[in-house]
């Protein structure tokens, strides 16, 4: 969508099935989040791009952590080979996760179950602007860390994946 229809259809002027329509799917899997800010939109606070990410944000923050684990676990493994949605499969594409060697692809797969055994949820990673070799790099350093630092990491990679779809639908 381009900033001159983003500005079109600013939250404040559109209805609640649109606001949905645009913005449901900016968390995985999780309109909820969406839906809970929406209220504000008649106020005019969400008619920014950073007004709109920072009540999305902070949805989730207030979320509590039971609802944040079901937001991370909503995310597809990296370079796994199940159906996802079409801003995930666009994402993993731009970083080449849709054409790693098998030697790759193997390595992807060992990774994803060492973390979600350790960790019991996915790996969550921004893949925009990475390689599948600095993606793997980081996978393996994330796996040393400890649950609640990887909690917390993943929730931030998931308020950056979040960010760059809503600045994909706002840019010209």
């Amino acid at each position: 969508m381009s900033l001159e229809r983003f500005m079109r259809e600013r939250p404040g002027m559109i209805t609640r099935a649109r606001f949905l329509e645009l913005y449901g799917g900016v968390y995985e899997h999780s309109p909820h989040f969406a839906e809970a800010v929406w209220p504000q939109a008649e106020s005019g606070a969400l008619d920014s791009l950073d007004g709109l990410a920072d009540a999305l944000k902070a949805a989730v923050e207030a979320a509590g952590r039971e609802a944040q684990l079901a937001l991370i676990r909503a995310h597809p493994d990296l370079a796994g080979r199940v159906k996802l949605s079409q801003d995930s499969a666009a994402e993993q594409s731009g970083a080449g996760l849709d054409r790693c060697s098998q030697e790759e692809l193997d390595m992807f797969l060992t990774l994803n179950r060492l973390y979600r055994e350790k960790f019991g949820f996915p790996f969550i990673k921004a893949v925009r602007g990475s390689g599948r070799q600095q993606i793997l790099e980081e996978f393996r350093r994330r796996l040393k860390h400890g649950p609640d630092h990887e909690f917390a990491t993943a929730l931030g990679e998931i308020h950056k994946i979040a960010r760059l779809r809503l600045s994909d639908l706002a840019e010209p």
